[in-house]
């Protein structure tokens, strides 16, 4: 029999606050964290918009900064959320076996020396053709090697296993936008079947910087809405013109209900169901017909042992792109069928960005608020319906509902899919 896998710690990190509870009032308000792009001078690039988190040099780290100084961004963000989520959790006072403690994040790289790999390319091509020895000899020079280790996507989950002597099973995937939902999937499975009891899980990402933001204006996925920032993340809304990058961190701490229930924890939902699934049609765009998507969902919601018409909110993967919006709602109309027009959708990425890796986690504990709460946040800047988006997308503000179960959705650049079904607590 497996085992029931319950969340009892959350921890947030992103362009809208420094916890969880700040960041949820102002999705409830319909706030937007989105401005103009200043970890680095993007005036000359096509998008110089971004989710930034402003008051990164404040994160609470808990431990001594002058630790953390040369320690990449993402690692940063992670190690603050994996702090909130511990301490909500209450475990950090428990006498848990460690080798029963374990870490599995979908974590993203850190910050990209690109003034170096500048000059390391000018050097290079300094006279006409390439000189490759040339090249390594200046970025021998000029590299920080301490930085290049830091910005690593693994980093984050082996500074988080040290900070919590968790020596359980520790793992980092990075699936693109599906990563930390992925993670949590994966977690959830090795709570399930026993492998541990307690897992940290979530994930860790910024892509703001110039290699990330040249990348996705070459393919042509990030909005270019530069005289209104607030307003450029559209998802579903005809006039959308691709999404906005955002950054940080969000974590869970799960449990299975036996060793929940041992020390009497707080819970603030279920995992009931896990979907993953592949589209294995093109290295970025969603299959046109929502194969992997439909697949990914139907899959999650057997896994729940429940029914489609069960289900009380989705949280969108929701880019804001036109082709993942207009696929993501098809996929919505198959899986719920005569039930899709009444199922209260939103897409959060309107107000916060996406934070790539990190945003399936985010979304997620959105998700636990909204059971927490019975409010469901809404989609800003939704003004203009699309034919082929026709889905309640709960425009412009919350909206008070009973929430007892939602799901959420990740679709990754590649075709990875990921659904998550979580449901307040029945004891």
């Amino acid at each position: 029999m497996k085992n029931r896998v319950v969340v009892t710690g959350l921890g947030l990190v992103n362009p809208l606050g420094l916890d969880v509870d700040p960041v949820w009032e102002r999705l409830k308000q319909g706030d937007s964290g989105v401005g103009y792009t200043t970890v680095f001078d993007a005036s000359r690039f096509p998008t110089k918009i971004s989710a930034e988190i402003k008051d990164f040099e404040n994160l609470p780290l808990g431990r001594d900064v002058d630790l953390w100084k040369r320690r990449a961004r993402h690692t940063c963000f992670a190690a603050s959320a994996a702090l909130k989520a511990v301490e909500s959790s209450g475990i950090q006072d428990q006498d848990l076996d460690p080798t029963r403690l374990g870490v599995y994040l979908g974590a993203g790289e850190g910050n990209q020396n690109f003034e170096a790999f500048s000059r390391m390319v000018a050097a290079g091509l300094a006279d006409g053709e390439l000189d490759l020895a040339r090249f390594a000899q200046v970025g021998l020079e000029t590299l920080d090697p301490i930085g290049e280790l830091e910005q690593e996507p693994n980093m984050p989950a082996g500074y988080v296993s040290s900070m919590f002597n968790a020596q359980g099973p520790q793992v980092n995937c990075l699936t693109a936008c599906a990563a930390s939902s992925q993670a949590i999937g994966e977690a959830t499975e090795i709570i399930r079947r026993g492998d541990a009891d307690v897992m940290i899980s979530g994930g860790a990402h910024s892509m703001i910087h110039p290699f990330g933001i040249t990348g996705f204006n070459l393919l042509t996925a990030l909005s270019t809405r530069n005289d209104e920032p607030t307003q450029a993340s559209r998802p579903f809304d005809l006039q959308r013109d691709g999404f906005v990058l955002g950054e940080g961190s969000g974590m869970v701490v799960l449990e299975s209900l036996d060793h929940a229930r041992s020390r009497d924890a707080h819970i603030f939902g279920e995992i009931l169901g896990y979907g993953a699934t592949a589209d294995a049609y093109r290295v970025t765009d969603i299959h046109p017909a929502g194969r992997g998507a439909i697949r990914c969902m139907r899959m999650a919601i057997t896994d729940a042992e429940i029914d489609p018409s069960q289900v009380d909110y989705v949280n969108a993967h929701g880019t804001s792109t036109t082709v993942n919006d207009r696929v993501e709602s098809l996929a919505c109309r198959e899986v719920f069928g005569e039930r899709a027009l009444k199922t209260p959708v939103s897409s959060t990425k309107s107000m916060m960005g996406h934070l790539i890796a990190a945003a399936g986690v985010t979304e997620l504990i959105v998700c636990l608020m909204s059971i927490r709460d019975n409010v469901l946040p809404p989609t800003i800047n939704y003004e203009n319906p699309d034919p082929e988006c026709d889905l309640d997308y709960i425009p412009n503000a919350s909206r008070e509902a009973t929430c007892n179960i939602a799901l959420n959705n990740s679709f990754g650049f590649g075709g990875q899919n990921i659904t998550l079904v979580v449901g307040r607590f029945r004891d």
